[in-house]
């Protein structure tokens, strides 16, 4: 039996979207919260009619554990330590814990994340270069459980709110900082393609060049995943060309430390023959030798806004969508210097 009105303009009570299911209204609140003693079959059911009826608990009888939930889609470098930081300011703060999940790599968390994140009722999801599937985010907001994308891996839609940095901005600013100190052949070691972030980078490090009246040579431009080692690898296969490059813009630190190794093992010196930016500004970047000039991208200041905002959702009774981009900053240090050209 379909509603029968539109489901954004239709409301339904429990025992009304019960009697459409064929089941009892206990048994509609036992999905509503969460509950793991409801049948799949019967629970996809529900969750299908309250979907249609557009049904959401109201948030005064939403009760909620003292809890943010914060999402990884990978939980391994010194980048996720700086996100949960600043959601711990937060989190702390407002006198609530943090509970980490990671995604294994996926840029959606699994089925079984859902169910258990409704049946936690945190206070909101913070979830960091990850997003949601539409069921996901639908069963979310019938929980009223409000979400938020940090650096989403994707376009995450004019309806999801996220918070962001100025990625295409930051990538601009490295390779015009490359641009003038005269160097001309300049490299990059990009993110995964299918990462927003990634893409806005580079399109920043080509728009700097072309700008420059340097066309952007795609041999150049090689494609890592922002760990060390794809930029140890790729410097390796950069630098080893026989026209290689003077400066390479890395697509993170990470990735820029990989780029140092590479440069040792082939007799390099950085700044004198080889000139290195990252992005990030990781506490590392300081420690290296030589320290590292990169773009600081505000990781915790970007987790505390994210913590926050899923908190000021929680306490609204409409949803609001919401972008925000902080700004990214040029850190000049000392592995970057004048193109080996102009001190011949």
């Amino acid at each position: 039996m379909k509603p029968s009105k539109p489901a954004e303009t239709q409301t339904a009570t429990l025992a009304e979207i019960a009697r459409e299911a064929g089941v009892s209204a206990p048994t509609v609140s036992k999905v509503l919260n969460g509950r793991a003693d409801v049948a799949p079959a019967t629970r996809t059911r529900v969750e299908e009619l309250l979907r249609a009826h557009g049904y959401r608990r109201r948030r005064a009888e939403a009760s909620r554990s003292p809890l943010i939930d914060l999402v990884f889609h990978e939980l391994e470098s010194a980048w996720a330590l700086e996100v949960i930081r600043g959601v711990e300011n937060v989190a702390r703060a407002a006198g609530l814990s943090v509970v980490l999940s990671e995604s294994a790599g996926r840029l959606t968390p699994g089925r079984t994340w859902a169910d258990q994140v409704a049946a936690r009722r945190p206070h909101g999801v913070v979830l960091v270069l990850s997003g949601l599937d539409e069921p996901q985010r639908a069963l979310l907001t019938s929980r009223s459980i409000p979400f938020v994308v940090m650096d989403p891996a994707g376009d995450p839609g004019p309806d999801v709110p996220s918070i962001g940095a100025t990625n295409w901005q930051g990538g601009l600013a490295a390779t015009r900082h490359l641009l003038e100190l005269g160097h001309t052949r300049i490299g990059a070691i990009s993110g995964p393609s299918r990462m927003m972030c990634s893409r806005a980078r580079i399109d920043g490090y080509r728009a700097a060049l072309e700008t420059a009246g340097l066309p952007a040579d795609p041999s150049l431009v090689a494609a890592g995943d922002f760990h060390h080692d794809s930029g140890y690898r790729l410097g390796l296969e950069l630098l080893g060309r026989p026209d290689r490059p003077t400066a390479v813009f890395a697509g993170n630190d990470l990735q820029a430390l990989g780029l140092y190794e590479a440069a040792r093992e082939l007799g390099l010196r950085i700044p004198e023959d080889l000139s290195v930016v990252g992005f990030d500004d990781l506490p590392v970047a300081r420690w290296v030798g030589p320290p590292l000039t990169t773009v600081r991208q505000p990781l915790t200041e970007m987790a505390e806004a994210a913590a926050r905002l899923v908190l000021e959702l929680g306490a609204e009774r409409e949803e609001r969508a919401t972008r925000v981009e902080l700004a990214t900053s040029l850190v000049v240090r000392s592995s970057t210097d004048v193109s080996p050209a102009l001190r011949r």
